[in-house]
């Protein structure tokens, strides 16, 4: 039982350090924006920065999913 609850968090932490390296690589720099129309005044819009979110919403989306494995595997031993 600790065997696997180990190979789970080991497969977990090299996982999230394979995607947050993959995610961390910086974009390679493109030309620079054509300069705005005289007057034009409009504010580019952009992206918002989503990753680091995102990567705490699956980390403990996994974490709760291992406490409700383990949990349900103790319970079936147990009987």
């Amino acid at each position: 039982m600790r065997q696997s609850i180990g190979i789970i968090i080991l497969v977990f932490v090299l996982t999230m350090a394979v995607v947050h390296t993959v995610s961390a690589a910086p974009p390679p720099p493109g030309q620079p924006p054509d300069p705005p129309d005289p007057g034009g005044g409009g504010v580019p819009i952009g992206g918002s920065p989503i990753d680091g979110g995102a990567l705490i919403l699956v980390a403990l989306a996994a974490g709760y999913g291992a406490r409700k494995f383990y949990n349900a595997r103790k319970r079936k031993i147990s009987e």
